[in-house]
């Protein structure tokens, strides 16, 4: 089994108005992918697991009788295998559920119960072909959102954007990028979309002939950003910056500097090696990464260093500059012990002003940060008035002494990150990757 590979569920709480006076309502619900529902009516696994299938020979035989169930019509391919279990995206006026090697699945959360269902596998009135990434992005000015697909055979990168109202333009093939990596997560800015080449890399002749598996880590290989225009139409305007090491899983945003510059800030997984069958053993260095378009130089600082990963920022600055972000800290990788903030700002290499640990024993999922504003019903916050910490930080903590999880709710301009509110739930929650907030008026 993989951490990676497990079927989408996705827990919900909707949180009424009035002060804590009424009680919240949680939900808990399995998306009805494909693969779930071919194998729930089985009774069995019917689809190999993408990470903990396909290592030797046994991965080879588990290939063979995929595609024997094919053939005999046992499945159907082109339904998807995907399990949505990775992330959760609010773009024009849907929900979607994520995984990056299938198609977002549609799904609902009703603001009368709270409950989750599922719509189906969705492809932009047929416009979406294949793959997209867990990890697009939306410009809160434009509306517009932008993403990307990989893949183990050329092209291996992709590039893709939407319009506002979902409708999806051409594709963007990115030739150049010469082999095939692990691309999880990207940034776009005003101006440019910014991908990272990194270490992992993907090639299936290895699972015979090489590490037993399909993914692993090349160390002779020199991580690269490449930078391309927003709306290219071609990839013949990127340009690759070597940035040797820089191994980032996530990442956490990116603008460009006054004096033609990208900035990029994300976790730098050192000892990649280990990114994906010893996560306990790597350790995540958020850096500073300054490319000049004019000259080509790239500088980096770290500016914390504890081991820090899954960011959150103010989704009002995406691909703008800021200043603030709240990240989980790893004690050890996977788990995330408690919420640090950071503040980009800060001189030196030591940016933490803000601190929450869970206690013993207690781990949390990824922070998500949510805006004090009018939108949540604060009626003395005016539109443009707010700073950019002003808000809360949420996230999901499950103690393992006591078995029990609960929701809570921080004040994100506090130094410790204070606890405003929290609702013990009466299940567990289990450790998951990331989650998203949604306002009342988008849920009508």
């Amino acid at each position: 089994h993989h951490l990676f590979d497990g079927d989408g569920m996705l827990h919900s709480i909707l949180l009424p108005p009035g002060g804590g006076s009424a009680p919240a309502t949680v939900s808990s619900r399995y998306v009805r992918t494909y693969k779930y529902n071919l194998e729930r009516e089985a009774g069995g696994p019917v689809l190999p697991r993408t990470f903990a299938a396909f290592h030797g020979i046994a991965g080879i035989a588990r290939g063979a009788v995929t595609a024997a169930r094919s053939i005999s019509g046992q499945m159907n391919p082109v339904n998807g295998v995907g399990v949505a279990n990775t992330s959760l995206f609010y773009f024009a006026n849907r929900l979607f559920a994520l995984w990056e090697a299938d198609l977002p699945y549609a799904v609902h959360v009703s603001p009368e119960t709270g409950d989750v269902s599922t719509i189906g596998r969705f492809d932009f009135d047929g416009s979406l072909f294949g793959p997209m990434t867990a990890h697009p992005k939306k410009d809160a000015d434009t509306g517009e959102a932008f993403a990307f697909r990989y893949s183990p055979v050329p092209p291996y990168l992709t590039y893709f954007w939407f319009d506002r109202n979902g409708n999806k333009q051409q594709d963007v093939p990115i030739f150049s990028m010469e082999t095939a990596a692990f691309v999880h997560d990207f940034a776009v800015t005003k101006r440019h979309a910014v991908f990272t080449d990194i270490q992992i890399v993907m090639n299936p002749t290895d699972i015979l002939f090489g590490s037993g598996s399909a993914v692993s880590a090349d160390k002779a290989k020199v991580s690269r950003v490449g930078i391309l225009p927003r709306y290219a139409n071609s990839d013949r305007e990127i340009r690759w910056f070597d940035v040797p090491g820089f191994n980032p899983i996530h990442i956490i945003n990116a603008w460009e500097d006054e004096d033609d510059a990208v900035v990029l800030v994300a976790p730098n997984c050192l000892s990649v090696e280990h990114a994906f069958e010893c996560a306990d053993m790597i350790h995540c260095l958020v850096e500073i990464v300054r490319i000049d378009l004019r000259t080509g130089s790239v500088s980096r600082r770290p500016v914390a260093a504890e081991n820090l990963e899954f960011g959150a920022i103010n989704q009002k600055y995406v691909g703008k500059k800021n200043r603030y972000v709240y990240i989980g800290m790893g004690n050890p990788h996977p788990k995330i012990s408690g919420i640090v903030k950071l503040d980009l700002e800060a001189s030196g290499s030591d940016a933490v002003v803000g601190k929450r640990e869970f206690g013993e024993g207690c781990f949390g999922g990824e922070p998500f940060f949510v805006a004090n504003d009018v939108d949540i019903g604060n009626p003395g916050i005016r539109e443009g008035e707010q700073e950019e910490d002003d808000g809360f930080v949420l996230t999901y903590v499950h103690d393992e002494k006591r078995d029990q999880s609960k929701f809570l709710v921080m004040d994100a301009k506090s130094p410790e990150l204070d606890i405003v509110a929290e609702v013990l739930l009466p299940r567990r929650v289990p450790y998951g990757f990331h989650g998203t907030f949604i306002r009342e008026k988008d849920l009508e």
